[in-house]
């Protein structure tokens, strides 16, 4: 991939070149380009962003790299907050969310900013969900129930029952587990990988949905389920501080339970 690198105190706009700062703290952010209308291969840009007039987060420098330098840089950020995960990119190497990835956590000297790996990219730090949203679709992540609604009232649970869907609820479909997941980056087309997972043991756990079986039936696959190596990097990387893999395992543990 191209690097492109101005003279210094150089200042541009556009295609993403280095736009020297003049303030006293500076870090230089490699960011991944990529446009496919160009007809242009991917290549790394560099920014140098002035720490001093920029806010703590990496999504921070991002909005001032787009504002201040480079306004055709694309990625994606909604809340700030950690709660909507569209900020999901690989940050130094691992995955994470931009709007809670501090800079002063990251290399002091130059910090590599890539898409989340083995995605289709649409444009720059923007992966393409499509194939993901469309797993997450086929686990009918909705409340299945036979019995009829009790008149006026909600479908109860215990507090305890209720506990049991701790760890589980709070995902936020960012994907950070998912792509970095080596079994969902060989197997994506039938492995429904770590968050996906989760999500469908989120409704196998909860004590109100009344479709246990037919959700085991649809998990009942060599690919779907059993891509699993139990290789611990979704956990490792979750910024909710969820283990996919521990929901994968009480799945499989149901599944025997039943052949039992």
């Amino acid at each position: 991939m191209a690097e492109f690198t101005l003279p210094k105190n150089s200042k541009v706009r556009k295609n993403g070149k280095v736009h020297k700062s003049d303030g006293a703290r500076t870090v230089t952010f490699k960011v991944y380009r990529y446009d496919p209308d160009s007809g242009e291969n991917p290549r790394y840009d560099r920014f140098e962003v002035d720490l001093d007039s920029c806010g703590p987060m990496v999504l921070d420098a991002l909005i001032k790299m787009k504002g201040e330098q480079d306004s055709t840089l694309t990625f994606r950020r909604s809340c700030r907050e950690g709660i909507c995960g569209s900020c999901s990119m690989n940050i130094d190497g691992s995955n994470g969310l931009a709007c809670t990835t501090a800079i002063e956590d990251c290399d002091k000297k130059e910090i590599t900013i890539t898409p989340l790996p083995h995605m289709d990219v649409i444009k720059d730090l923007v992966p393409d969900f499509t194939h993901f949203y469309a797993q997450y679709a086929s686990i009918q992540p909705w409340l299945k129930t036979e019995t009829p609604e009790p008149s006026g009232k909600e479908r109860l649970q215990s507090p305890e029952e209720r506990a049991k869907l701790d760890g589980l609820y709070e995902c936020i479909l960012c994907a950070c587990c998912s792509t970095s997941c080596p079994s969902y980056w060989w197997n994506s087309d039938k492995f429904l990988g770590p968050a996906i997972l989760l999500q469908a043991y989120r409704w196998l756990a909860d004590s109100r949905d009344e479709h246990t079986g037919e959700r085991l039936d649809e998990l009942e696959d060599p690919f779907r389920l059993y891509r699993c190596h139990t290789i611990m990097n979704c956990a490792n990387v979750c910024p909710k501080g969820l283990s996919p893999a521990k929901a994968i395992a009480e799945t499989k543990k149901m599944m025997l339970e039943r052949s039992v």
